[in-house]
């Protein structure tokens, strides 16, 4: 049973988070035993132009993009078209030489590094935002990926991944953690494995028959008023961000060819919706079959080794979570800064859109928003804990 009266509380926490200027807007939804019984909304889309907030808003999902592509990986799996022990390279054949940066230089990968690995996060694949070698290796394609964006030839989703298995690998395929590229390579892996593009593979998978309609790499001119800015904190005050992040286009206006399985959807509130519900109903929606019960019940139940789950302690928000097939996955909520329960799972985006199922209380928690460097942050620790108390 959830408490509406209770849950009513969100709506203050997001307007005072509004009011001080802490973001710029946000829209929350929660779903009980499949059926939403709390929505709020508040703030701007725009600030500039005084454009408010709504249902139909568009966000950029950034890493909430993973669990898609996760879900991408597992209906191959279910098939039979993928095995997840798979060496990458037998998709992208940059990885076949694949090397890892050491102390005293670079030493041959000991094993290839897996489709598995890239589920977990545990292949050594790096983001580009630290001084190690691999991060470096990382930071070329992400940098030839931004000079290519507006260019008559941009780099594609097959490219991205084929450059980052000309880098190097931060550590020995499994034996540690590390978040990093690995979802935008299982996003080539799809492409290569299906024989269609990324985008296509999933429009046709998920986005049409879950009518996801304003889902997708890209967003249509008619919809562009409905896309939302951008912003960032700056001496307490909030400013709009215009940069681009991780090779994706955030005015969305160039000819995208990347289609990132790490981070670059769009969606709204409401179609994200319906892919967290097929999650919840084990694999079903509104009568339709999407994935196996087993299948979601592995998908959702994955964990780290304890010396990958080592590799995670420096994550202050991921206390009380293990990781698997691209999602975290709640374990020991003693241990959480998140009132939460055993078996929950979801994800959230660099923008601060989030998502949390929780099957053992049938409910799910979204948040969509767009604050740069966000992730898991303050506002959602206070209306997840707010959730919580509502919650019988």
């Amino acid at each position: 049973m959830v408490d509406i009266e209770k849950l009513s509380k969100m709506e203050y926490v997001l307007n005072e988070s509004v009011d001080k200027k802490e973001i710029a807007g946000a829209n929350i939804s929660v779903i009980y035993k499949g059926d939403e019984v709390y929505y709020a909304q508040a703030g701007y889309a725009d600030v500039a132009n005084n454009k408010k907030i709504e249902r139909d808003s568009i966000f950029r999902l950034y890493s909430m993009t993973k669990p898609v592509t996760s879900a991408a990986v597992m209906i191959l799996m279910e098939r039979g078209v993928i095995d997840l022990l798979d060496p990458i390279e037998k998709y992208i054949p940059e990885f076949k030489d694949i090397k890892v940066a050491a102390e005293k230089g670079d030493v041959p990968a000991n094993r290839k590094p897996t489709i598995k690995d890239c589920l977990s996060m545990t292949s050594g694949l790096a983001y580009d935002s630290d001084p190690d070698p691999a991060s470096k290796d990382a930071k070329k394609v992400f940098d030839e990926l931004d000079r290519r964006l507006y260019s008559d030839n941009p780099m594609t989703t097959l490219e991205v991944a084929s450059g980052l298995g000309r880098g190097r690998l931060a550590f020995q395929p499994g034996e540690g953690w590390r978040y990093g590229t690995s979802a935008d390579v299982l996003g080539a892996v799809v492409e290569a494995a299906a024989g269609i593009t990324f985008g296509e593979f999933l429009k046709k998978e998920f986005f049409e028959p879950l009518n996801m309609a304003d889902t997708d790499f890209r967003v249509e001119k008619s919809k562009m008023d409905r896309l939302t800015k951008v912003y960032e904190s700056a001496d307490g005050t909030l400013i709009e961000y215009h940069g681009n992040n991780l090779g994706i286009c955030n005015h969305m206006d160039a000819d995208i060819r990347f289609e990132s399985g790490g981070a670059g959807l769009v969606s709204t509130i409401e179609d994200y919706r319906h892919f967290t519900q097929m999650l919840m109903n084990k694999g079903t929606y509104k009568g339709r079959y999407y994935l196996a019960p087993a299948t979601v019940k592995y998908m959702t139940n994955c964990s780290l080794t304890p010396c990958q789950q080592e590799m995670m302690k420096g994550w202050e928000s991921l206390a009380g979570y293990t990781y698997g097939n691209l999602m975290r996955v709640m374990n020991d909520p003693t241990r959480g800064v998140i009132n939460g329960s055993i078996g929950e799972y979801g994800w959230d985006g660099w923008l601060g859109p989030y998502f949390a199922n929780m099957p053992a209380d049938d409910v799910t928690f979204l948040m969509m928003v767009q604050l740069k460097d966000s992730g898991t942050f303050t506002l959602t620790r206070k209306l997840r804990n707010v959730l919580a108390a509502a919650i019988d």
